[in-house]
Order: structure tokens, then C-alpha cells, then sequence
């Protein structure tokens, strides 16, 4: 093993936008539904407005859950940039999330992580919809903390107080593994958790469906895919 990681026996992920494609996931059922609007729209700008509105849903309705959040964040999107947003294309959102793929290195470097590393996840979902991302990677979780266990979605410093609280409880020495800086990088600072970027945008301009973080934070470690950091932390 690489004596960069030898320090840490746990690894809590963020699980959309790290190990689940969720842009992808997301752009399959707006794309289409602005595009119905004004064809000139791409999926890079329909994100940028989406990624606001579900930040904003999920901070004024921590106990949402998930598929709601994405339905109203979708209504919010449409009023946004002026098209309606039907009752079935916001179910169809909401409902969506155990058919967004799994990037192709997830599987194999989860896989890889864990036999050297308890592997724990962190994630701004419900039970349900994580159960069918969690088949999609094929691959055992020692814990799972979600938004709806805590009540609270990230960036909200209480989801990474349960998770450190967790840590403590069973000794682990914890690295957080995330892409999003908004909702991962940002909080994990200040509850003192090291933390990998997993920099799924690192070819690509702008934050897609993931907010500005609006602020400076440097994450002790980036690598451009998973496979990159767990061919790194598994030598």
C-alpha cells in the first residue's frame, strides 16, 4: 500500500457525482424536456440551472425525501428558464435514480478499496433509491448513512457529524472520497476529515449539476477517476 494512505483504515464516500454517474442520470430526463422547449438548449445549461434549484430544495426541506426533492427541484428548474414542468415529468425525475449508471471504473475500484479498507457511504439520497444504485455497483457497503437516516442533506455540517461520530465510535481512521466541493470538500474541512477529490470534471469547464462552492477549499488529494485514486491507495 501507498504510505500516503497507510494512515487511514475507512473511506466514506459521496456516491452521486463520485460512483454513480449522476449527470448523465439527471440529463437523460431534463435534456429531452427542455429541448422539447428550445432546441438550442444543451445539457450543460439545463444542469447549471438544475444544480441551483436542488441545492436550494434540499436546504429548505431537510426532511424531503430525495425524490421529492428532485420533482420540486425540476418545477423550480422549469419556472426558471420559463417551460412547464407536467406531474409526470417531474415523477419521471423523481423516480429515476436506480436507473443512473455507475461510471466504469466504480465497480472494480470499490472492489479493489476494499480489501485493504472498510467502505462506508455518505450520500444526499433516500434508503430506497440507494438500494438500486447500490445493485447497479454490485458491491457491499460496511455502513451507509443517508440524507434521510440524518434528516439534513449535505453540505449541512450535522450529516458529516454523524458520520465522524460514527468514526470515533468504532475507531476508524476516516478519508473522505468525493467529487462534489459544494457538498462534500467544504463540510468535510470543517469537521476535520481529510479528503480525496475525485475531479470527475477535470476535463471539462464549470461545475454541472453540482453547485459553485463559492468559496476557496483545497482537498488534501485529487485524482481524475476512482481507478486513478484506488491504483494510488492500494499499492
Amino acid at each position: 500500500m501507498s504510505e500516503t494512505f497507510t494512515g487511514y483504515d475507512a473511506l466514506s464516500f459521496d456516491c452521486y457525482g463520485t460512483l454513480i454517474d449522476w449527470e448523465t442520470g439527471i440529463a437523460s430526463v431534463i435534456g429531452p424536456w427542455a429541448r422539447r422547449f428550445d432546441p438550442a438548449l444543451t445539457d450543460e445549461q439545463v444542469l447549471t440551472a438544475y444544480a441551483e434549484q436542488e441545492a436550494r430544495v434540499a436546504r429548505e426541506h431537510p426532511a424531503m425525501l430525495y425524490p421529492d426533492v428532485l420533482a420540486e427541484a425540476f418545477r423550480a428548474t422549469g419556472a426558471q428558464l420559463g417551460h412547464p414542468v407536467s406531474d409526470e415529468d417531474a415523477r419521471r425525475l423523481g423516480t429515476s435514480v436506480p436507473d443512473w449508471p455507475a461510471f466504469p471504473d466504480s465497480h472494480d475500484a470499490l472492489v479493489a478499496l476494499g480489501e485493504r479498507y472498510r467502505l462506508i457511504i455518505l450520500s444526499n439520497v433516500d434508503r430506497e433509491s440507494f438500494e438500486g444504485s447500490r445493485r447497479r455497483l454490485d458491491v457491499r457497503f460496511d455502513h451507509v448513512v443517508t440524507a434521510q437516516d440524518v434528516g439534513t442533506y449535505k453540505p449541512a455540517q450535522r450529516n458529516f457529524d454523524v458520520l465522524t461520530r460514527y468514526a470515533d465510535e468504532h475507531g476508524l481512521r476516516l478519508l473522505h472520497v468525493a467529487q462534489s466541493l459544494f457538498h462534500d470538500h467544504v463540510p468535510a474541512k470543517r469537521a476535520g476529515l481529510p479528503g480525496v477529490w475525485i475531479n470527475r470534471r477535470h476535463d471539462r469547464p464549470g461545475w454541472g449539476a453540482t453547485p459553485d462552492p463559492r468559496q476557496d477549499v483545497t482537498p488534501d488529494w485529487e485524482f481524475p477517476s476512482l481507478a486513478a485514486f484506488a491504483a494510488a491507495a492500494t499499492r
